[in-house]
């Protein structure tokens, strides 16, 4: 999997240490090793010699592999006082602490945000909940953070993949810039929740507005953006701006200006697609500069 890096020394010289397990923590925490950062894991003893006691490693191998990759790993049990030795000298030189418990877990920890603030005050934390203030006690994942935003697809059908998680991960890097930001104006670290069903919420909004909706202009009520089919599958068709719909339009063989809307317009871009390949599709889209995504 390609992590983006945008700058890869952009974090040069940070020092991250996450004990969040699952996928939003490790996601975020390799997005910031990707950037430079010195980053670290700390997490549970492993139930065996060479494996991880994180779920994602045995919920799905090659997600905990590709996001680890790089990544310094520790283990310590967090309720034992060699573990808890073991967290202290790693917060002593850390910059920004990743967590995913639940307060109550971090409270008992000795890891909530006070008791760290007084005995680390240039440390950051980025607390990774599933919702925020007085609900981020309450269990939730993904698929539930999911359904409160309406991302759930009708019938019984699973979203296509893990939107909250990964929306959330973005959340939590971006938290993890703001606070070295914020430390470098003041020399103090903060605090910083991301909240998955923010993260929902956040992904949502275009149907808020309603223009994902199936009256609005990428819900499919625009012709030139929909997927269709065509002779051998279907195609992905983003052909929003008036210029590219009505180079589509042409190829059709239609002639004067397009009605995005219009009942017609969508009927006449349906039938020529429908007696194409994907692979004399592609090659429209590469000679029209069209764009449209064949689909298997």
């Amino acid at each position: 999997m390609l992590i983006p890096t945008g700058q890869p020394n952009a974090l040069q010289g940070a020092r991250i240490l996450s004990i969040a397990l699952n996928l939003p923590g490790p996601a975020a925490l390799a997005r910031c090793q990707a950037w430079g950062a010195f980053c670290t894991k700390l997490e549970p003893p492993a139930p065996s010699e060479g494996q991880s006691a994180d779920p994602m490693a045995r919920y799905c191998p090659e997600a905990y592999s590709d996001l680890h990759a790089g990544i310094r790993i520790l283990h310590a049990d967090l309720k034992t006082d060699a573990g808890q030795h073991l967290l202290h000298q790693e917060l002593a030189a850390t910059d920004v602490l990743i967590t995913s418990f639940r307060p109550s877990a971090l409270r008992r920890l000795g890891m909530d945000w006070d008791a760290l603030h007084a005995a680390y005050p240039a440390l950051s934390l980025v607390r990774v909940v599933g919702m925020r203030g007085g609900r981020a006690e309450e269990p939730g994942h993904d698929l539930t953070y999911q359904a409160a935003a309406g991302l759930i697809p009708p019938g019984t059908d699973l979203p296509s993949t893990l939107y909250a998680d990964m929306a959330g991960a973005l959340l939590a890097s971006e938290a993890v810039l703001r606070s070295l930001l914020a430390r470098h104006a003041t020399g103090r670290g903060v605090l910083e929740d991301v909240a998955l069903a923010d993260a929902a919420h956040w992904l949502a909004a275009p149907r808020g507005w309603g223009i994902a909706l199936p009256a609005g202009d990428v819900g499919g009520a625009h012709a030139g953006y929909r997927v269709y089919r065509c002779a051998d599958g279907r195609v992905a068709v983003a052909a929003l701006e008036p210029h590219f719909l009505a180079r589509l339009y042409a190829a059709a063989g239609c002639h004067g200006s397009p009605d995005p809307r219009a009942p017609a317009t969508h009927d006449a871009i349906a039938a020529y697609l429908g007696t194409r390949t994907r692979a004399e599709l592609q090659c429209l889209a590469d000679e029209k500069d069209l764009p449209l995504h064949p689909l298997d």
